[in-house]
Formats: C-alpha cells, structure tokens, sequence
C-alpha cells in the first residue's frame, strides 16, 4: 500500500478456483492464487467461501487446521496478505463459515462469519443455519486502511437461500468506515434458464450495493466444476457500481488490480 498525498493505493489479487472436499487439492489451488499474487505484487489475495476446508460443515478440522497453517505460511513467506475463506472450528468449539484476515507479515487480524446463512423458510429449519455458528459484525485495519469482508448471502440476501431478513450488511461495513468490503462466494451453479437469473441478481447486487455504500468490493466465487459457469462474477466493482476488473466467468482464473481510494 503506497501513499501519494491523500491518495491511498491498494493492490489487490483474487482467486477463482475450484472449491472441493478435497483438502489437498484445495491448498493446491490457493498455493497457485498465493503465487500469482506475489507476481503481481498484490497485497493481499481474496479466495472462495470454504477454499481450504471445502464448503461443508464435514470436514476434518485437524487437517484443515494443518492446511490453514501451510497456506499462512507460504503466504507470509512470500508476503502476500489473505483474506481467505475456509469452514473452521474456533475455540469455543463451535464451527464458523469465516473469511479470515492476514497481513503480509503473516499476522492473524481476525475473522467474519457468515450472518445470512443459508437455510429453509419453512420450520423447522433445514440447511447450514443449523451448522454454523455467527458473530457480530466487524472491521479490519489492513495497514492502516479498514476493510470489511462478507461471504456469499451476506451480500445479497437472496430470499430464496436464507430465512433470515436483509440487515444491509455492506452499508453497515460502510458506515463502520470500510473502505474495500471482500467478498468470499461459493454459489449453486448450473447450466438452465434460472442460474441466468441468478447470475444477473448476483452481478446487480454486488453493483448496486458498491454504489450505495460507496465502497470498493473485492469479489471471487469458486469455480467447481469448470463446466458450468460461476454463479456471480469474480473481480472488482468500485464506488459508482462499475465493474473495473472481471475475470471470465469459468474455470479457474486469476486477476489483480490496483485500488486508488
């Protein structure tokens, strides 16, 4: 992050990459987004809801434990700040869908939860809102700038994922002083008429909410299976609800961007 008068700059990396059940293969994949990033000299790199442990409640926490120390590792080695997402179990025994804050250095700034998890309507509740815990919302100082981050519905609300009303999360980022809100996606795909329309919802959501809020968002959805399109974009929108970096909707992909707050 490099300073010019008022003007604050903030290279950033995202990781469109395949989010499976598969551990290994997940660190595999967020190594690869860790070293395009410090090519690129970003910052600090974005990856999917679920991108170490997979999207799941069931997962080894041991392992993704063991993988969440490599990843930070090699990240620190290499001097890439993350914001990545991964399921864990924290110490309070409860297990949180977290988008999880480093800096290049390596230090743990701390985490967000998933708040509009994915459920049922109807009672009782079926769906990861029976699975994952939530905490209050909060900021981050990156460096010096605050960030906020969000996972998938958090952002959208989409009425016919979540049972839980819109709390208009990212003007709430907004007016906590966020800057750039991180967006960790791991949508349903498909290939028919109405993942088009869900493609569209997620795209206008993420635009109309950058402008409202006037903030930057930072968004990478997973692209498990490469055949299908992503279910949102991937890239970066800023304050006037304009994509500015997008990267092609399937298969893995990776992109950066500097942002000039």
């Amino acid at each position: 992050m490099a300073k010019g008068g008022t003007q604050v700059k903030l290279r950033v990396a995202g990781a469109q990459i395949p989010v499976t059940r598969n551990i290994e293969s997940n660190v595999k994949a967020i190594t690869r987004g860790i070293e395009f990033a410090a090519r690129e000299k970003a910052r600090i790199l974005l990856t999917p809801e679920g991108s170490v442990s997979g999207y799941t409640h069931e997962f080894d926490a041991a392992h993704a434990a063991e993988a969440l120390a490599r990843v930070t590792g090699r990240a620190k080695e290499l001097g890439v700040g993350l914001a990545l997402g991964t399921c864990f179990y924290e110490k309070d025994g409860k297990c949180y869908n977290e988008a999880r804050f480093y800096t290049p250095e390596g230090r743990f700034l701390g985490f967000h939860t998933k708040t509009l998890r994915c459920g049922s309507m109807g009672k009782p509740r079926t769906g990861e809102i029976n699975h994952y815990a939530a905490r209050r919302l909060r900021t981050f100082d990156f460096n010096g700038l605050t960030v906020g981050a969000l996972i998938c519905n958090d952002m959208w609300a989409n009425p016919c994922c979540t049972p839980l009303p819109d709390t208009h999360l990212s003007q709430r980022l907004s007016q906590m002083g966020a800057r750039v809100i991180f967006h960790a996606v791991n949508g349903g795909r498909g290939a028919n008429a109405w993942r088009d329309l869900v493609w569209w919802f997620h795209s206008s959501n993420l635009q109309m909410r950058a402008r409202a809020g006037k903030v930057w968002i930072v968004t990478v959805d997973s692209s498990y299976p490469a055949k299908w399109r992503c279910s949102a974009p991937s890239g970066v929108v800023n304050p006037r609800g304009k994509w500015v970096c997008a990267a092609p909707p399937r298969g893995q992909r990776f992109f950066a961007y500097t942002i000039a707050l």
